[in-house]
């Protein structure tokens, strides 16, 4: 099908464009919807200015769930002896696990460069910027689209502090060269919380400060006080309601000014900011188009129209909930709404998300304290602290939590709340059921596998 005659929605274009979409960034959500665009028999070309395969692939989601699954070891090599394995050596290899983290990622940026080829969309590299609202500049090159997407993704923002230039940020934290012997990470959000459980576990001594009353805001409270306590328990210095007022560098530390009731420096040998993260819009040029943003992202529609009406934005350029499968879905949706004739709206509600990695937490739907907002007391609360199975014979004093929240009149569940192992896994497969209107009853009368941590689901009273 050739660019300058394409049907879509019953339409003709007869623009002459070299390409009916071009993407910008190659991440989740663009590399998503150039593969989808193509299928339907779309011209498509997809600009990336880093690796292929964007934050998550290369700098977020897949090499910290490697760095997990590293740091999961510990708990096995701390109850083996008890398990019958006798004692086995705790030491952690750094370099060895980074090397091997490096060439999965490469693999995997590799995979994603073969299916843009098998989809028959064209890869370029280089920075992209706006010329108008159909034509960009890349590098020296300029190239015209019947539509052009916005899947540019996200990055992290440092505050103006002094010394701010001494901090990393999870970029770099997830590719360090040499092991850190104090970590010391700024931030309270679940990205920050993921990487001092995990860090936790590989490394000496790991620090987090939050200006927060409690890590975790929006979330759960029951949840937040459970991650909280046992993150403390395995180890990590929690700094709660703490102000970073300099950073300065002394020899091979890093020393830290902080206000706060328990401390008043800190000497620590990395520190990660991990605080807030902006839309990476710098450099589209975007004012040339005026393309409308809103809260420093752009702002888009259910279809993920842009104020002009022949771009889009998918991802964690927009305000939509920063999470791949978010970004996923909202490209394919918006491929199928502009080039397969099936006009696609994603539903943003009851999305399953992580909160913690060590110890393992995940939730969906209401917090109690959103419930109560939008259904006063007509709400109620299961709740369930339990030892594992596997901590009975083992050292490991980590409780699994649960928490239901029901809506009475209706009976319909609210929200789910765990930590636990596997407690990712247990609580997206409650995703389909909520958005079917599952109730407290279903719940009541399923009967689970046992022994599984996910049955006591089905035991709350």
């Amino acid at each position: 099908m050739s660019s300058d005659c394409f049907l879509r929605n019953g339409l003709l274009n007869t623009m002459n464009s070299d390409y009916d979409l071009i993407v910008i960034g190659a991440g989740p959500g663009g590399l998503a919807a150039s593969e989808r665009a193509a299928s339907y028999g779309a011209k498509v070309a997809i600009v990336e200015r880093d690796q292929v395969g964007g934050t998550c692939v290369v700098h977020g989601c897949i090499p910290e769930k490697l760095m997990t699954y590293a740091a999961s070891f510990l708990q096995f090599f701390q109850n083996a002896d008890e398990y019958g394995w006798g004692n086995v050596s705790c030491q952690f290899d750094w370099s060895q696990f980074m090397k091997a983290k490096d060439q999965h990622i490469e693999h995997l940026s590799q995979v994603h460069i073969k299916n843009l080829q098998e989809a028959k969309a064209e890869l370029m590299y280089g920075h992209a910027q706006f010329l108008d609202a159909h034509t960009l500049e890349i590098g020296d090159r300029r190239v015209t689209a019947d539509k052009i997407l916005i899947a540019v993704g996200g990055r992290v923002v440092k505050p103006a502090l002094p010394g701010i230039e001494h901090a990393i940020t999870t970029r770099e934290l997830l590719e360090l060269v040499d092991r850190p012997d104090h970590l010391a990470i700024v931030g309270g959000n679940h990205i920050a919380v993921k990487a001092a459980g995990i860090m936790n576990a590989l490394i000496p001594k790991v620090t987090l400060i939050t200006s927060e009353e409690q890590i975790l805001p929006g979330y759960d409270d029951d949840l937040r006080s459970t991650i909280q306590t046992q993150l403390s328990r395995l180890g990590v210095q929690i700094l709660c309601r703490s102000q970073v007022q300099k950073l300065e560098r002394e020899q091979s530390c890093i020393k830290i000014t902080v206000s706060s009731d328990a401390v008043d420096e800190i000497s620590a040998t990395t520190v990660a900011w991990i605080e807030n993260r902006t839309p990476n819009l710098e450099g589209l040029n975007l004012e040339q188009i005026n393309i409308d943003v809103d809260q420093g992202a752009i702002a888009v529609d259910g279809y993920s129209s842009t104020s002009q009406p022949n771009i889009f934005a998918v991802g964690d350029c927009t305000l939509r909930p920063h999470w791949t499968p978010v970004a996923i879905a909202s490209g394919r949706a918006f491929a199928d709404t502009e080039f397969g004739d099936q006009p696609c709206a994603v539903s943003y509600e009851n999305i399953p998300t992580v909160a913690s990695a060590k110890p393992e937490a995940a939730t969906i739907g209401l917090t109690e304290t959103q419930a109560r907002d939008k259904f006063g007391d007509a709400i109620r609360c299961y709740r369930k602290t339990f030892q594992p199975l596997f901590n009975l014979i083992g050292e490991s004093k980590q409780e699994a939590f649960l928490k239901l929240i029901v809506e009475q009149q209706s009976d319909r569940i609210l929200g789910a709340h765990m930590v636990g192992e596997y407690a990712s896994e247990i609580i997206q497969m409650i995703a389909p059921a909520m958005k079917a209107g599952v109730t407290k009853k279903h719940f009541d009368q399923a009967i689970g596998v046992h022994p599984s941590l996910g049955e006591e689901l089905f035991t709350m009273r």
